[in-house]
């Protein structure tokens, strides 16, 4: 099992850049994510919209795909339990000030950390920067 962040699963129904990479990963593990993932990739979706990229009809088809797959449990969505939140809070304790992280990043990082990963899948350059305070190894295949 590998786990990705939202914006590796937004790209199994976004042709965002690296959407083919992202996509083919993907087809070698059962992928995890943080159960807030779940919403970022919702509003990940709704944003093709908002931008003009998708009509609300491919809006609504590809979020019901979506919520389709989740339903079929295409994903195991991890908890975001006390132990992660706890997690975080003491890797910013010790977070040097050279790097930014956002809190959603944090809990991605901090979920994959508790849940026992040794690898974290995303494109974003602050939490792949971040994870080996979480005692991860971060991935970026695009």
């Amino acid at each position: 099992m590998i786990y990705f962040d939202a914006s590796y699963i937004a790209r199994l129904y976004l042709e965002d850049r690296g959407w083919e990479k992202v996509r083919d990963l993907a087809t070698r593990s059962p992928l995890a994510c943080g159960i807030h993932g779940n919403a970022e990739v919702t509003a990940a979706i709704h944003r093709k919209m908002r931008e003009g990229v998708f009509t609300t009809t491919q809006f609504h088809r590809v979020l019901e795909q979506f919520e389709l797959d989740c339903g079929e449990d295409a994903y195991r969505w991890l908890p975001l339990s006390s132990e992660v939140i706890a997690r975080i809070s003491e890797r910013y304790s010790t977070l040097p000030k050279t790097i930014f992280l956002r809190a959603a990043d944090a809990m991605h990082l901090a979920c994959a950390s508790e849940n026992r990963f040794r690898e974290i899948y995303s494109n974003d350059s602050n939490l792949l920067a971040a994870a080996p305070h979480f005692g991860l190894r971060g991935v970026n295949v695009i």
